[in-house]
């Protein structure tokens, strides 16, 4: 028998996995939702046009390109290619539903994919999560997209955080400062390492993109504080989204200015959010930004006020299996219900509906008799519960529940134990 291996960067998730991460993406949703973000999916592939030169020539070489079909896919030609991100796939939508009423406000939980070399808790295949507003140039909709990520964190247990927030003017203002306008975007490549590298890395690398010592020194001194020529109004805008995010109930310690923050997609225009944990767990869970240029890309009219923030999720999923914060349920079925014998079959099954009617999960057994294995098998994948429904209880239209942690027996009819299960 030939043997089988996953294709490298991808994973099986298996039921104890998925019902944990299923359990966090829920808590996520009903954040998003209280917000009033409305979920939306797009294909798992877009023709290749729509991807490419939306990420910058790193992002770029990391997209999988699907080969065309017939001849053309001999000759190595491409016309699709699988998602990189959902934010690009949002914007196509836009351009393509002129009547959706502005601001539109969605949420997004769906698969993407990268060419990037697989490493711990970096994968090929691996979920966004997403929350955009079209169509608002407030700054309330900036304020949201933190005021989200602080909740999110929150519910899920992971208290221990910062949100970074800058703005690209300023960013191109500190640029002009240090007489690099023209090379701003290099300028950029390199700070956006200086959580990885330091600065000791992040002067290396300018030094050999061609930044002379005394830009560089004059940079780390526009960093540390001193005042930037040109970044009055940036700035001042980063105040009011602050305000407005500490009015909508986040903690003032767990949000934070950050003039070297340099998210690396070339389509913010605006403000730019990035949240990291404090402590050992060094590196991005969440970022985002004001995109207002992205749009008209597709819709060819002017430019389209628009702003998101995405939570890491599949790094969420990591640091709290870590830190022991993933709910600890490894199955979503509640009752397993035990088969006393062929004669008792039908009277289990019944009560199974009656539960299952409830809102009670339940699964069937598929052995009969020998009920201590059933018990076994149940205990063994983590449910909590057993019916049982022996000769006494079908002819009483009756069945026993029990405890599998307490051993705590209920005996009565089903839909009675259903409304006592449910509470």
């Amino acid at each position: 028998m030939a043997k089988v291996f996953l294709p490298k960067g991808t994973r099986d998730l298996m039921p104890a996995t998925m019902n944990r991460r299923l359990m966090v993406i829920d808590t996520v949703r009903e954040v998003f939702a209280r917000y009033g973000f409305e979920p939306l999916e797009t294909p798992a592939f877009e023709r290749i046009e729509t991807l490419t030169g939306k990420y910058g020539d790193e992002g770029d070489k990391l997209i999988f390109k699907i080969l065309k079909r017939g001849a053309g896919g001999e000759r190595g030609e491409v016309d699709q290619a699988l998602r990189y991100d959902l934010t690009v796939p949002l914007a196509r939508v836009m351009a393509m539903n002129p009547g959706i009423p502005l601001p539109f406000k969605r949420s997004q939980i769906q698969p993407v994919w990268r060419a990037d070399r697989p490493q711990k808790g970096r994968y090929r295949e691996f979920y966004q999560c997403d929350v955009d507003t079209i169509g608002a140039s407030s700054p309330i909709a900036d304020a949201e997209c933190i005021a989200v990520v602080h909740d999110a964190l929150m519910a899920l247990g992971l208290t221990e955080f910062r949100i970074r927030i800058n703005h690209r003017q300023l960013l191109a203002a500190l640029a002009k400062a240090i007489g690099a306008e023209s090379e701003e975007a290099s300028m950029l490549g390199a700070l956006d390492k200086l959580d990885k590298v330091g600065r000791i890395g992040v002067e290396k690398e300018l030094i050999e993109r061609g930044f002379s010592v005394d830009q560089v020194s004059k940079l780390w001194a526009y960093i540390d504080g001193a005042t930037i020529p040109g970044a009055t109004e940036a700035e001042a805008e980063l105040r009011v989204i602050m305000q407005l995010a500490l009015d909508m109930g986040v903690d003032p310690d767990r949000m934070k200015l950050d003039r070297t923050l340099a998210r690396g997609l070339d389509y913010y225009t605006g403000p730019v959010f990035e949240t990291v944990l404090d402590g050992e767990y060094s590196g991005s869970i969440s970022g985002g930004g004001r995109y207002d240029g992205l749009i008209s890309m597709f819709s060819g009219k002017d430019d389209v006020p628009a702003v998101g923030v995405s939570l890491g999720i599949e790094r969420i999923f990591m640091l709290m299996e870590e830190m022991g914060l993933m709910p600890d349920t490894a199955t979503s079925t509640q009752v397993w219900a035990t088969v006393f014998s062929e004669q008792t079959r039908s009277a289990t099954l019944e009560a199974a509906a009656t539960l299952r009617a409830a809102g009670i999960r339940v699964a069937v057994s598929t052995r009969v008799g020998k009920l201590g294995k059933q018990f076994k098998e149940a205990s063994s994948r983590g449910v909590p519960f057993v019916l049982v429904c022996g000769p006494d209880e079908a002819a009483a239209g009756m069945v026993v529940l029990k405890n599998l942690a307490t051993g705590e027996q209920l005996k009565g009819e089903a839909a009675q134990l259903a409304s006592e299960l449910g509470g």
